[in-house]
């Protein structure tokens, strides 16, 4: 997936300003409609009616890679909207799946170390995308239309080839296969609607602002990337242990001050070189989400995990589908506003984390839980 969709994310800034002339309110839109099919994971449930997650799994990536393959053959406003969707739908069934099979096949005692090591192979894949990025379009003279079609079509030989490998493994406990939404499950929602708002201002707006404000080319966004995925490399595998060692609640306080500071920090950067240091420290702060996934498992019914990861990945997306287009107009007359609404969701975040148990349990969801 990392492999893939990295190309498309790197590119899709320089792409649309360069082909398409776009503004900060097309590039809202956009990546506005590239989350509603996030906001429809909840569908997936339905899906897995009639297909096997992991066969599902492999589907999604195989239209994630036709629509990546697709984007540089219709560089127009519309058309940059068609192709995002089909990549997008790929991209967040598979990213629905990927979490329910990850909580139903690994042991909990072992599930924030092992998100954490699959953090650093994803990281491998993405190093590997950007860094041919930078060798293929700076010293090779690669195009637009030669990287996206290259990162598509690896994507389809790879996938098609792990289809014919890879044996069907075996299910854990049966799951619903019916939508569930659970009031004890509150906090959960929450903070997953909070995580997804935060990640659609780092993923939109703080790339958008180092091509429009301070020039940034294609090549350079990608070796700023670069850097991300290094730190995530080494580092993610021993986030991902320290966070199974001091409990969610403490992982998420750090995360989310960290993320106030950043934020504010991001809405009145003037120097080019302090801006991306604030991108790799924000991204290496995705690492720490990993508690709010564990936080489920604890507190989850095992049968409810399919069905839950699906209904969570669409709360994910709802602030997704209208922030990006909302910020978008925002942007155009205060740039730094948007970056202290971000701000405002990591202090509202920080306050919610503060109820998480010490030892979450299924019944004891919350500090307040009898």
């Amino acid at each position: 997936m990392p492999l893939t969709f990295s190309v498309w994310q790197a590119l899709l800034n320089n792409f649309v300003v360069e082909r398409a002339a776009f503004t900060g309110a097309e590039i809202g839109m956009l990546q506005s409609l590239r989350e509603v099919p996030g906001f429809l994971a909840f569908t997936a449930v339905f899906v897995l009616l009639v297909v096997r997650e992991q066969r599902f799994a492999l589907g999604s990536l195989l239209v994630m890679s036709v629509g990546v393959a697709l984007t540089p053959f219709f560089p127009s406003t519309y058309g940059l909207y068609a192709t995002t969707v089909v990549m997008s739908m790929g991209f967040h069934y598979f990213e629905t799946i990927n979490k329910s099979l990850t909580l139903q096949w690994i042991e909990k005692t072992q599930t924030p170390h092992f998100m954490g090591k699959a953090m650093a192979v994803k990281a491998a894949g993405a190093l590997l995308a950007y860094s041919s990025i930078w060798l293929l379009m700076e010293w090779v003279g690669f195009g637009f239309t030669a990287m996206y079609l290259l990162a598509g079509g690896i994507g389809v030989v790879i996938t098609l080839a792990l289809w014919v490998a890879f044996p069907h493994f075996p299910e854990g406990a049966v799951q619903h296969k019916k939508l569930i939404f659970r009031r004890r499950y509150w906090l959960y929602y929450a903070l997953t609607f909070l995580s997804g708002a935060r990640r659609q201002i780092f993923m939109v707006f703080a790339g958008f602002m180092m091509v429009e404000k301070f020039g940034y080319s294609a090549a350079d966004i990608s070796l700023l990337y670069l850097a991300n995925y290094v730190f995530n490399l080494f580092f993610a595998p021993r986030i991902g242990s320290w966070v199974g060692r001091v409990g969610e609640r403490r992982a998420l306080r750090v995360e989310y001050v960290g993320l106030i500071i950043v934020f504010s920090s991001y809405a009145f950067v003037e120097n080019a070189n302090v801006a991306a240091g604030l991108y790799i420290v924000d991204h290496l702060f995705f690492a720490l989400s990993i508690a709010i996934n564990t936080y489920f498992q604890k507190i989850s019914d095992p049968k409810d995990i399919a069905a839950t990861s699906s209904v969570s990945f669409t709360i994910n997306h709802i602030a997704a589908v209208f922030i990006p287009a909302l910020l978008g107009i925002l942007w155009l007359t205060s740039p730094s506003a948007v970056f202290l609404v971000g701000s405002a969701i990591a202090v509202s975040s920080l306050v919610l984390c503060s109820f998480i148990p010490d030892a979450p349990d299924q019944g004891r969801e919350t500090r307040f839980s009898s």
